[in-house]
């Protein structure tokens, strides 16, 4: 793996999913699986900055329209009808990712599943000269999963950290993980710190 090449791609891992004060937290829309994602993927990190690689974050976004009433799709508005003006702006708070996984080298909007979708995730990776992605974050059928299959399509190299995902539930988070063998490779944090050399 060269590390120059490679990123450590975490997806949505945010203040407003993850901090009991955050959107989701407020709420009560939280589960231990998805909680417990930073801490298992703060050593990968730490090792990728230390030799050389990348940290590259996507973040949710409700762009903020008039009046910072935020724009949000017809389908979020039934599944998560707590979401509300002030959450997940851009710059704020809610919006950043996760103090346990700071420093981050390249943050990305996004406003759907994918990261990739509308959004500089491409060109940014391509500027810094990123071939390879290491996939983690939240939630492994959503964001994740659509941004994996994306960046495949694209032909980035791509492996998902099927320990540094999590998901509402086990079940559904181990039904995408085997759905994305076909795109890309399955490994765990243990593994890819063995082969980085940490």
């Amino acid at each position: 793996m060269d590390l120059a090449r490679t990123a450590l791609l975490i997806c949505d891992l945010q203040n407003d999913f993850l901090h009991p004060d955050g959107a989701y937290g407020r709420a009560g829309q939280s589960a231990p699986e998805i909680a417990a994602v930073p801490a298992r993927v703060k050593p990968l990190a730490d090792l990728i900055r230390r030799k050389g690689g990348w940290i590259v974050s996507t973040h949710f976004t409700l762009v903020p329209g008039r009046n910072g009433e935020p724009f949000i799709s017809d389908h979020l508005k039934t599944l998560r009808p707590f979401l509300t003006k002030g959450d997940f702006v851009p710059g704020s708070w809610g919006h950043d990712t996760v103090d346990d996984l700071q420093p981050i080298d390249m943050k990305v909007e996004k406003v759907a599943y994918s990261a990739f979708h509308m959004s500089r995730l491409e060109w940014v990776l391509r500027k810094a000269g990123i071939d390879t992605l290491l996939a983690c974050g939240i939630v492994t059928n959503g964001g994740v999963a659509s941004t994996v299959r994306d960046a495949h399509v694209r032909d980035f190299h791509v492996t998902v950290i099927a320990d540094g995902c999590a998901a509402f539930s086990l079940k559904v988070h181990d039904e995408a993980i085997a759905g994305l063998k076909p795109v890309a490779r399955i490994a765990t944090v243990e593994e890819l710190m063995r082969e980085i050399g940490g």
